[in-house]
């Protein structure tokens, strides 16, 4: 059929070789894409430690919970792959791939305007189709095409924060925390959610300062109430 004829394979002697992809990245470019994951620094609370998630020797990532796989899409995809791939490769994989990754970043922002909105279901749907020249047809399967209606649920919806499972998954890990015991694991969550429950309830009362915090030490972290007042008083000056 003539379709992407530097695709098809080669005949080497008594063996016929698969030539790669544009799209492939070398073993020097996979160890230097995981490199860059590896050292990455975000803010406290932003995400969960992935470097520990990736493994440069084998060039592997594994582990990522669902909120890591959003960061890396959303914020460190467009990062890695800047000046990763060739400069004749570069312009056409990685351009939809950075439009595919804003896309996901815009629309799980907390406010939403329909003129964005509207731009967004027409870039999403071009990005897709320079992808779908890239990519085999074997990988755009239903979820792939998934992204040119999330534009309009939004618009009927409102944002995302208020219909994604992240807060349902947290709280079934808290859940799921509480067995203790796998033989009577109904028994044990609503044991474990009732001591909770008069735990919070006692210190409350108490007027625990747990409650209030003043702020996250760095470190271990140091309890104020050990503190002289006379150290106090040398700390805050004459």
């Amino acid at each position: 059929m003539g379709i992407r004829e530097e695709l098809h394979p080669i005949l080497c002697g008594e063996y016929l070789k698969l030539p790669s992809a544009c799209y492939t990245l070398s073993v020097d470019e996979q160890r230097d894409f995981c490199g860059f994951l590896k050292e990455v620094k975000f803010p406290d609370g932003y995400s969960s430690n992935i470097a520990r998630c990736v493994n440069i020797k084998d060039r592997k990532i594994y582990g990522l919970k669902s909120h890591d796989c959003h960061i890396l899409l959303e914020t460190l995809l467009p990062l890695a792959i800047d000046g990763l791939l060739p400069e004749e490769v570069s312009a056409k994989v990685s351009k939809p791939l950075i439009v595919l990754s804003n896309f996901f970043k815009a629309l799980c922002s907390k406010v939403l305007s329909v003129d964005d909105l509207e731009k967004m279901e027409s870039q999403i749907a071009i990005a897709l189709c320079q992808l779908e020249m890239i990519f085999p047809p074997l990988f755009f399967d239903f979820m792939m095409h998934l992204p040119i209606h999330l534009v309009g649920e939004a618009m009927i919806a409102g944002p995302v924060q208020y219909r994604w499972m992240h807060p349902i998954e947290r709280y079934l890990q808290t859940l799921k925390n509480y067995v203790r015991n796998p033989a009577c694991s109904e028994g044990s969550i609503a044991e474990g959610y009732l001591i909770d429950e008069c735990l919070t309830f006692c210190s409350k009362y108490e007027g625990l300062p747990i409650f209030s915090p003043i702020g996250r030490a760095l470190g271990r972290g140091y309890d104020e109430r050990k503190v002289s007042k006379q150290l106090l008083d040398l700390a805050h000056g004459p």
